[in-house]
């Protein structure tokens, strides 16, 4: 294990920091009850997973990143606008083409699109399948660059959004009536 540290750049070493400092907000985000403190430290994990892909040189990924907490604010005020979900596809896919470096860009560009159609148009548990689909898409970016506390950070959102689909259903299951957020 020393020796792998040993191998590593100083930028590097930051982004594996940056990592597990997302991871950190993820996990408090995830543990919190309150929806606008889980907003601000997804805010908060996403600015340090934009800080990890700029370190790693992921440039798409860091990119995107930052789109991402501009996604959340919009959808959360916007949920259900085309227009609006339309346009920031379409910055997300300028933004990628700007920074395309490698097919591997492939991840974070589908993990934006995935994520932006989710947050705007979806609820319940179609949205936790198409952000399962979207920790997919950054967990398998984060493998092809390193990053060990970016990949356990989106294995951790996978495993919640599963343990959180299968609680949505059997609340369906046994209250017919009921939705998400009600």
């Amino acid at each position: 294990m020393i020796d792998l540290i040993a191998d590593m750049t100083l930028a590097e070493v930051l982004g594996q920091v940056c990592g597990l400092v997302a991871l950190g907000f993820c996990i408090a985000g995830f543990a919190n009850k309150n929806d606008d403190r889980l907003m601000v430290l997804l805010i908060s994990a996403n600015v340090a997973f934009a800080l990890m892909f700029a370190f790693f040189e992921s440039w798409t990924a860091s990119a995107l990143t930052v789109l991402v907490i501009v996604r959340i604010t919009l959808a959360r005020k916007y949920q259900g606008n085309w227009p609006i979900m339309l346009g920031m596809l379409a910055v997300n896919l300028v933004v990628a083409w700007a920074t395309w470096k490698s097919i591997t860009d492939v991840f974070p560009l589908a993990a934006a699109v995935f994520g932006t159609v989710g947050m705007f148009m979806l609820r319940g548990i179609p949205l936790r399948i198409v952000l399962g689909f979207a920790a997919l898409a950054w967990m398998l970016n984060n493998i092809v660059i390193g990053s060990v506390g970016g990949t356990l950070a989106e294995g951790m959102v996978l495993v919640t959004n599963i343990i959180t689909i299968i609680r949505l259903y059997r609340l369906q299951k046994k209250y017919p009536d009921f939705t998400p957020g009600s």
